[in-house]
């Protein structure tokens, strides 16, 4: 699928997947000067960049952004809203929220990649206001429910 990209600061990288199966592109920081995170801390961090990912006949495309599995593991860098959203109407830059889950202050250089990006198709739904449900074997067991035991 194609997707347009808008680089709007001089340091943008076009997102990049790193091997043939990689489902997400890696998405690099495109800022002029290291951010220190604090411990606890938030920092939104552009990407330098823009997207139109109208797919036309084949429907809309939304953009997720993930943490990096190494940020978040050797650094406890994740995203502060857990998953980014970008939804297929945006236009403006894209943007990553980050948070620094340890104890200790990170930092982030320029040009470093601070999350991943999937592409997934958008399904709309239609909400009909219903009395009743149809019953499962689950019902309305949550919170861990599927995995206790009898």
């Amino acid at each position: 699928m194609k997707v347009k990209i808008k680089l709007l600061h001089p340091s943008a990288r076009v997102p990049e997947y790193k091997t043939d199966g990689a489902a997400a592109a890696d998405v690099c920081a495109a800022i002029d000067e290291p951010v220190t995170i604090l411990p606890g801390g938030f920092a939104l961090i552009p990407a330098g960049f823009a997207l139109d990912a109208d797919g036309g006949e084949n429907g809309s495309f939304a953009i997720l952004l993930f943490a990096r599995s190494g940020l978040a593991t050797k650094h406890g860098i994740a995203l502060a809203n857990g998953v980014g959203v970008i939804d297929p109407d945006y236009r403006g830059e894209v943007k990553v929220s980050l948070t620094n889950l340890s104890a200790e202050p990170y930092t982030v250089s320029p040009g470093e990649r601070i999350a991943q990006m999937m592409i997934t198709p958008v399904i709309r739904a239609d909400f009909d206001i219903a009395d009743e449900l149809s019953s499962t074997e689950r019902g309305e067991g949550g919170f861990g429910h599927t995995g206790k035991k009898s």
